[in-house]
């Protein structure tokens, strides 16, 4: 009987997840309620989880949860530490939530709400869910061994350096262009400015007040550092409005991109504390923002399809396919988060069962913030979205300009609503404000004043989400420039020993320079791009970023032949061959296509015959040279990432015609170990571990 309701109980959450997914899908003239969104992503993740998961987990992975994992027979309290598996799933969405599933989706809406919301929904449950979950298990077997190791091991010692290479790509690419999307929402806005420099005294601040005036007391530090913030965010409006400290923090974008590399060194040699300041505004932003949904019921605004579907969007060029896959990275599935799964997470897991909680679950959460982000940016007017992300170069430097264009393109805008919206938020402008962010700040804000405060508090809504997404992007500038920077520690050492060394300043210094410098060229190219840079560099990203999901998609597949999981391999496969396809169909667009608003070589060349021409001024003709190299510099980037991957890809086929050969096929596992610890082992204390151990008589 209770297997017949269970059953029943499924079935009556699949079927209100796909009546949802049909109302999204076919719903036309009326504009659409988000509840509508939040329901099918709800249901269709419940059902993925409770069933796809769970046959990955038994049929394809075996999970065993009688062997010791690495953080039981290594459990050194460092890098090892057997960790509670709310408390990890805590630390692994914190460290693979990044902008991308808040950016990317904002970005997306230019083709619909449509498009978007069923790639992230089905893009997760068949894609980045197993691409995390599986990865993370193959680690949790080998000890918890990096992404590359595995590679090296599995596929071909090329095939590692390979897999290293791509690693220090995507973060140069990644670091750069979200730093771009942080200059972006601060330019020209002094109340934003502000509000983000202030976080970094307040997080010393509590940094002191936990290590040396009240140590262990974290519940009074997070109501001090969540009073503090607030209070940056009211001072805010007062630094603004008043002439002498509004100069002080107006800044452009050349100069606000100086002082984001500039802080990313320091922060490279020296640990910033900002982490922990961090974990609550994010948890709290992300449920308040799932709350705000759920009682205001915003109505979607946008259409499913707009009639930039064709390739010519003004946020970025190019058609649905592929380009909505490659913007909408994080979120749906995202190689960076293989890194994750194959670098602490591993290391402090109790359990193998866990990894289907930790790897699938916390991806699927982060899919759910990419549909909430959807739904924020499709909430706004379509008049408004466009003018706030379209830059300048395509829609005019005013607001009669603007909405002269737009009202072209059949979306209505007046000129006053971007001029009472600007005052309302407390910006000077919210034209030409490319990168995404700004435009997911007046959603969010919108639904918090609509929650709480009304329009009076649309200012104070929309700097808070300003800084939010702000904090989000510099955590992971932190911790990606550290990582780079350990990176080239190792690559440099292959060449000069003493570079290897850590702990010696001068290679901290030199090192930190060198991955500092490689992704604030990018952020600089960005920054002077007069499109915005988002149109050349995000797709950049996405590709890169989708690369490396393909990377370890090809090493999964390979450790599960050598495993004899033939009959399964088409979990990941599939994915794996979709990913190729979209990334090499966006890399020959972006490289090859005659349309200059999408190549790098044909947008070059646009620029070169304007020169010829005379049509440059002569004052500008060396920015334009330096924009011509930066799009063949794009060009060679995206030419050498894409040839690696099928460099890679070649090794793998070589490998998987030997195991399809019947010869012998060695699989790098850690030999088996039977868990001492006893079954209701939380990882809470070490003194509870002795009992009797999982699967005994």
């Amino acid at each position: 009987m209770k297997r017949v309701l269970s059953i029943l109980v499924w079935l009556v959450v699949a079927v209100v997840g796909a009546g949802a997914l049909g109302a999204i899908a076919i719903h036309r003239g009326e504009p659409l309620n988000a509840m509508w969104f939040v329901i099918a992503a709800l249901c269709c993740y419940l059902v993925a989880f409770r069933l796809y998961s769970a046959f990955v987990a038994a049929k394809v992975l075996a999970l065993d949860d009688t062997r010791a994992t690495p953080a039981e027979r290594h459990d050194d309290g460092r890098d090892f530490v057997p960790t509670n598996k709310w408390v990890l799933f805590g630390h692994h969405f914190a460290a693979i939530a990044g902008p991308g599933p808040l950016v990317g989706p904002t970005l997306a809406a230019q083709f619909g709400y449509l498009p978007g919301t069923l790639w992230l929904i089905a893009g997760a449950a068949f894609g980045g869910c197993v691409q995390d979950f599986v990865i993370l298990f193959c680690s949790i077997r080998r000890d918890g061994k990096s992404l590359g190791q595995m590679a090296r091991e599995e596929v071909s010692k090329r095939g590692g350096i390979i897999a290293q290479l791509a690693v220090l790509a995507i973060i140069i690419i990644l670091l750069g262009v979200i730093a771009l999307v942080v200059v972006n929402a601060l330019r020209a806005s002094p109340w934003a400015t502000f509000t983000i420099s202030m976080t970094l005294p307040i997080a010393l601040l509590l940094g002191v007040y936990l290590r040396f005036l009240r140590p262990g007391r974290v519940v009074e530090a997070s109501v001090i550092g969540f009073a503090l913030v607030l209070f940056a965010v009211f001072a805010g409006r007062w630094v603004a409005e008043a002439p002498s400290w509004s100069h002080v923090f107006t800044l452009s974008g050349v100069p606000l991109a100086l002082a984001l590399i500039v802080y990313g060194y320091i922060a490279s040699v020296l640990l910033a504390p900002r982490d922990y300041l961090i974990s609550f505004i994010k948890a709290g932003a992300i449920f308040s923002l799932a709350a705000g949904i759920l009682l205001v019921r915003p109505q979607v605004l946008m259409p499913p399809l707009t009639r930039f579907i064709d390739g010519t969007g003004p946020v970025f060029a190019g058609k649905i396919f592929p380009f909505c896959f490659i913007t909408i990275a994080c979120g749906a599935i995202s190689g960076f988060h293989s890194l994750i799964s194959s670098g602490t997470t591993p290391k402090m897991i109790l359990r193998e069962g866990q990894a289907r909680f930790i790897g699938y679950g916390a991806m699927m959460l982060e899919s759910f913030v990419g549909i909430m982000a959807m739904v924020a940016a499709c909430a706004m007017t379509p008049g408004v979205y466009f003018a706030i992300n379209s830059p300048a170069g395509i829609v005019g430097h005013t607001a009669e300009a603007a909405a002269a264009t737009i009202n072209g393109w059949g979306y209505p805008l007046d000129a006053q609503t971007m001029t009472h919206l600007a005052r309302d938020v407390g910006e000077q402008t919210l034209l030409n404000r490319t990168g995404g962010a700004p435009s997911l700040a007046v959603g969010m804000a919108q639904i918090f004043s609509s929650t709480i405060g009304g329009g009076r508090l649309l200012g104070i809504w929309y700097h808070f989400a300003i800084m939010f997404e702000a904090l989000f992007v510099l955590t992971v500038l932190d911790a990606g420039t550290r990582v780079g920077r350990f990176m080239i520690h190792e690559m440099g050492g292959r060449i000069w020993k003493p570079l290897a060394r850590t702990s010696w300043l001068p290679a901290v210094l030199l090192c930190s320079a060198v991955i500092v410098g490689a992704w604030g060229y990018f952020l600089y190219q960005g920054v002077i791009d007069p499109l915005g840079g988002i149109n050349s560099l995000w797709p950049l990203f996405g590709i890169s970023n989708q690369l490396l999901a393909a990377v370890a998609l090809v090493v999964a597949t390979t450790i599960l032949m050598k495993m004899g999981r033939l009959r399964w391999i088409w979990v990941t496969m599939i994915p794996m061959a979709a990913l190729i396809i979209i990334t090499m169909t966006a890399s020959y667009q972006k490289i090859f296509s005659p349309n200059p608003r999408i190549g790098f070589l044909s947008g070059a060349n646009e620029l070169a015959a304007e020169i010829s021409s005379g049509a440059v001024a002569a004052a500008r003709v060396a920015e334009t040279h330096r924009l011509m190299f930066n799009l063949r510099l794009d060009a060679a980037v995206t030419s050498v990432l894409a040839l690696m991957i099928l460099l890679l890809i070649i090794e793998a086929v070589v490998q998987w015609y030997g195991i399809l050969s019947r010869r012998e096929a060695l699989l790098h596992e850690s030999p088996y170990v039977r868990t001492r610890w006893a079954k209701d082992f939380s990882g809470a204390g070490r003194d509870l571990v002795v009992g009797e151990a999982i699967g005994d008589d």
